[in-house]
């Protein structure tokens, strides 16, 4: 029997080192000398402090900010409760909350039609992106409350707006978080 036992203890132990500690530290190594920002986790800084990931939305209710799509989060945007509703489209349940986000936001001002992703919640709730079509419903909302000419708003979004990855990857869209960085950075 020990004969049969030490060939498994080792080669588990082995396997161990092996996969489970020397292959993740050379891949994380890789990613680091490769990609230092995305491995880093894409943190976003202002003033030399970490303010958020381009990868993670967070939640903005000023009128003076563009706002994210819903999150479906427990508490708006905790990335330490990702996941997604899980509500079909025959829900009643769904089609009671996106009828109430978009109520909340024709009552906000922004223009019908309500663009799909301003009245529903990513697959992980924690979407960082908004179309280029929602940024563009806000321009009105945004530039009024903070005394801009709407063209000026409607620019620095047209600038941040992102196309398709390679042209035909995923949708066109804007990262709230680095628009409102910008927005700030305007002169009020």
């Amino acid at each position: 029997m020990l004969r049969q036992l030490r060939p498994a203890v080792v080669l588990t132990a082995l396997f161990t080192l092996l996969l489970g500690l020397a292959y993740p530290l050379a891949i994380t190594g890789a990613a680091r000398a490769l990609m230092p920002a995305a491995a880093g986790g894409s943190l976003i800084r202002k003033d030399g402090i970490v303010i958020g990931s381009a990868l993670i939305g967070q939640a903005f209710a000023s009128d003076r900010y563009f706002w994210p799509r819903p999150s479906a989060t427990g508490t708006p945007y905790d990335a330490s409760s990702s996941s997604g509703s899980n509500l079909g489209p025959t829900s009643a349940k769904l089609r009671e909350r996106v009828a109430g986000e978009v109520e909340r936001l024709t009552a906000a001002g922004i223009a019908t039609p309500i663009p799909e992703d301003a009245a529903t919640t990513s697959g992980s709730g924690l979407d960082p992106d908004i179309s280029p079509a929602f940024a563009a419903a806000q321009v009105a909302r945004v530039a009024k409350a903070r005394g801009l000419p709407e063209a000026d708003v409607a620019g620095l979004v047209s600038r941040h707006a992102a196309g398709r990855l390679f042209g035909f990857i995923g949708e066109p869209r804007v990262n709230v978080l680095k628009l409102n960085i910008a927005l700030d950075a305007l002169k009020t």
